[in-house]
């Protein structure tokens, strides 16, 4: 049964479980061993074959396009399947491709050639420009930087895309690291659709790999690849967001946050993140600015219930500090070193953000003291972007971006917190359990301070269930990224402006 993975709508149901492309060869490989033979090939050129038919049910000219594989088998016999119920469908195939087949693959070529199913060159240009194409030149087979006739033939199918023809990719796109999400190369295949066969795959929904693979579609061909750990779990939207809160509750009981941060002409970044915090629910929400200027004001006329502070990070008693759910960074500027010291030190739950995260990076006594907390009993989440979480591990961007997981997870090895990896599908790692990519929003949140927001919105989540920790606590985070991406709705449509942003999110949260 095919099945459209969109978790961006609140729709019920456990994470889902995603396997790289090592996991997913033993998986297909204890499959086909357990099946008679060609039969996997078989469910697998006919999923594709019916997917295609759903997506262009008028499309007068189908090509299917071909690779050495059995990627390409799968295409091909979904070729003679389409050519039967009437299709005028014709496989492109690169030059030798038929030369090097594995069996499976060498049994649908015949299978296609039976059909009827003209077999040419993928560099013939004849012919009308196909409405539909089926990529399946690599599938998750891509190791390395296609060229020659792959890279040619990959070409052609952008070609074909921007002329306006629906690319459907067979597992993966082509060229596509379907582990890591990148690109292998100058390029890869951009497809509307993307089928997934037997798993999902990670690199489907993070990096770039969610602007190449479009909508992803789902197949297990009724096997079941419970045997083999996820290497991540895909999060979505919850369908309930709120537990009913109880009559008999105050104010006192849903917790309190302090945002720390707003240097010299960036309070709005903190404004933002304690808006946020009271957005999500918490009982109480302290502003402590740390410029001397804008703290004068006194409160936030577009929100007067924040209540506002000066140097509460420096008059706190410990109880106090303990007490409260810390948001330290968000327009921190240059003054955010002073605080960091005793939050560190004394803050039982703390998020840290932006300009926090950059002081931590450069001075390495700060470090060991992040590093340190956990060992106290004290949480910790992180929530840098790219170039934020290079700067800690001391990276380029372009390595974070290229392994999301693994430097998410460095993170957490590292300074023992629940580290989030901000940008297209985010990444969520903890202490000991399974990796989290989230699979809501879009590129409308690509605008200066939703990311405050977003720390806000987790510091008044985690305020209400103080006590959670270890998985209870990634959780928690994971759902206040699903809901911040899901305020975004489905598709990039121009960009949101980080106060209306708030209100989307208040709204949602009732």
């Amino acid at each position: 049964m095919i099945e459209r993975i969109d978790r961006v709508d609140g729709t019920p149901g456990a994470p889902r479980p995603l396997h790289g492309a090592a996991a997913t060869r033993r998986l297909e490989a204890s499959a086909a061993a357990a099946l008679p033979p060609f039969e996997l090939m078989a469910r697998a050129g006919l999923a594709v074959a019916r997917l295609a038919l759903a997506l262009a049910p008028h499309a007068r000219s189908i090509d299917v396009r071909v690779g050495h594989g059995n990627n390409g088998g799968d295409g091909l016999e979904a070729a003679a399947w389409l050519r039967r119920w009437g299709k005028d469908v014709r496989v492109r195939a690169v030059p030798g491709f038929d030369a090097r087949l594995p069996t499976d693959a060498a049994r649908a070529l015949a299978r296609a050639r039976d059909a009827g199913v003209p077999i040419v060159d993928a560099a013939d240009a004849a012919g009308a420009p196909a409405a539909l194409v089926v990529d399946a030149l690599l599938g998750i087979g891509a190791n390395r930087a296609p060229d020659g006739a792959l890279a040619g033939a990959i070409e052609a199918i952008g070609r074909d895309g921007a002329a306006g023809a629906i690319v459907l990719a067979v597992d993966a796109p082509s060229g596509l690291d379907v582990t890591r999400g990148h690109p292998l190369g100058d390029g890869a295949v951009v497809a509307q659709h993307t089928l997934s066969l037997l798993t999902l795959k990670p690199g489907l929904f993070t990096a770039a790999g969610r602007d190449h693979a479009g909508t992803v579609w789902l197949d297990t061909l009724n096997c079941d690849c419970g045997a083999e750990p996820p290497d991540a779990l895909l999060v979505g939207a919850p369908a309930t967001r709120r537990v009913p809160r109880r009559h008999a509750g105050h104010k006192g009981s849903f917790g309190d946050v302090v945002v720390v941060g707003g240097d010299t002409s960036m309070s709005g970044a903190a404004l933002l993140a304690a808006r946020a915090a009271q957005a999500a629910g918490a009982g109480r929400v302290y502003l402590d600015l740390l410029d001397p200027g804008a703290a004068e004001a006194g409160h936030d006329p577009l929100r007067p219930e924040l209540m506002w502070r000066s140097r509460w990070w420096h008059d706190a008693t410990p109880g106090q500090l303990a007490a409260a759910t810390l948001v330290c960074g968000c327009g921190g500027g240059a003054r955010i070193t002073e605080t960091l010291p005793r939050l560190l030190e004394a803050a039982c739950r703390l998020v840290l953000d932006a300009d926090a995260l950059n002081a931590i990076a450069s001075d390495p006594a700060l470090q060991q003291a992040l590093a340190a907390r956990g060992a106290r009993g004290c949480r910790t989440v992180l929530t840098p972007h790219p170039l934020e979480a290079a700067r800690l591990l001391g990276r380029t961007t372009a390595e974070v971006q290229a392994d999301r997981v693994a430097a998410a997870t460095e993170l957490v090895r590292r300074f023992d917190c629940v580290a989030l990896l901000k940008g297209s599908g985010s990444v969520l790692a903890a202490p000991g359990v399974v990796p989290r990519i989230n699979a809501t929003g879009n590129a409308s949140l690509a605008s200066a301070g939703t990311g405050d927001v977003l720390a806000g919105w987790i510091g008044g989540w985690w305020a209400q269930d103080a006590t959670a920790g270890g998985e209870a606590l990634l959780e928690i985070v994971a759902t206040a990224v699903a809901t911040h991406g899901a305020a975004a709705g489905p598709r990039a449509a121009g960009a949101w402006r980080a106060a209306d942003l708030v209100d989307r999110l208040a709204l949602g949260a009732r």
